[in-house]
């Protein structure tokens, strides 16, 4: 019924080397472009928090994605791209909890989506075809 391992384990490595690559062309963007890290800094000024904190979206923009796409502490590196997108969707898009989008989805479901996906990562753990192995710490 669940399928066999090696499927389990190619589906594994598909969801988080996905949710890897997509987030950490997020990341690419705020080391590349114009902006920087400006946007985030002022959103968690505002928010009051501690300047330092919004250095932390490169840690879950571009370290965690590495480690996900090659299947390294995968756990630990899918419990941070969650907080991170926590942190955006509390800080950035509060206001579009509650809106759908001009299709008719919630506005929030990339965000969503990266959410769920992250938290599926932490939970499944990386499978056989990564770096760490299947038996590898926090994998």
């Amino acid at each position: 019924m669940g399928g066999s391992q090696g499927s389990q384990d190619l589906g594994k490595a598909l969801l988080r080397i996905v949710l890897g690559v997509l987030i950490l062309m997020h990341g690419i963007a705020k080391v590349t472009g114009a902006s920087g890290i400006g946007f985030v800094s002022k959103v968690v000024a505002d928010a009051g928090l501690p300047a330092w904190v919004a250095y932390g979206v490169y840690i879950g923009e571009l370290v965690a994605p590495i480690l996900l796409i090659i299947g390294l502490w995968s756990r630990l590196a899918a419990i941070v791209v969650a907080v991170n997108m926590l942190f955006a969707m509390f800080l950035v898009h509060s206001k579009q909890f509650g809106m759908l989008a001009d299709t008719g989805g919630w506005a929030l479901e990339l965000q969503g989506m990266f959410l769920g996906a992250a938290l599926a990562v932490a939970l499944l753990g990386a499978g056989r075809f990564s770096v760490g192995g299947i038996n590898g710490k926090l994998n």
